[in-house]
């Protein structure tokens, strides 16, 4: 699943993706209906990838929860967020059997299952997405990630060098008429 890239923003409803970053802020997709909008730096935004759900022993990504939750709705839509609150707590059981009752609250369930769906809506929940990159895969993309930097970095090495190439072309050309007539009024000089 490319849960680095989707983010949720505070104020919006839904899920979106990163698109591209601006120079004061960033350009987001709205996962469902593929709308795109630009956001500013200043808002709170959090990345579905960094977000992790309490037990008591530990944390667990957020990433773990929804592949539980996959699984036991075989990839399929799960209750609804606006569900009463014994079922949004069965639910939390299933998904994560021992989630920290105090510290995870019932928001945080409602928002787990409101995403979940919006994900498997988008078509994000499949059991291709939770299959996990080896080591040398993530070499590989780190790898692609630093050739991608550099080729974006070459063009632009290579085209202000062009230009100033031009330049001097057309400036010889400005010289070299100049630079011709006195030659040329030197030959004729000698040859009388």
């Amino acid at each position: 699943m490319q849960l680095e890239k989707i983010i949720s923003i505070s104020g919006k409803p839904g899920l979106f993706k990163l698109v591209s970053q601006l120079k004061n802020g960033f350009i987001v997709e709205d996962i469902t209906t593929k709308k795109k909008a630009s956001i500013s730096n200043s808002s709170q935004v959090s990345l579905l990838d960094n977000i992790a759900m309490f037990t008591f022993d530990k944390e667990v990504p957020l990433f773990e929860v929804f592949e539980n939750i996959a699984k036991n709705y075989d990839y399929k839509p799960t209750i609804n967020h606006k569900s009463p609150s014994d079922e949004l707590r069965a639910f939390m059981a299933a998904s994560l059997p021992n989630y920290d009752l105090e510290r995870v609250y019932e928001s945080d369930i409602k928002k787990l299952a409101q995403w979940y769906n919006l994900l498997q809506k988008a078509g994000y929940i499949t059991p291709e997405s939770f299959v996990k990159p080896e080591a040398p895969a993530e070499e590989t993309v780190e790898e692609a990630k630093a050739v991608e930097e550099k080729a974006e970095k070459k063009p632009a090495a290579k085209k202000a060098p062009a230009k100033k190439a031009t330049e001097k072309t057309e400036e010889e050309k400005a010289e070299k008429p100049a630079a011709k007539k006195p030659a040329a009024k030197k030959a004729t000089k000698k040859e009388d």
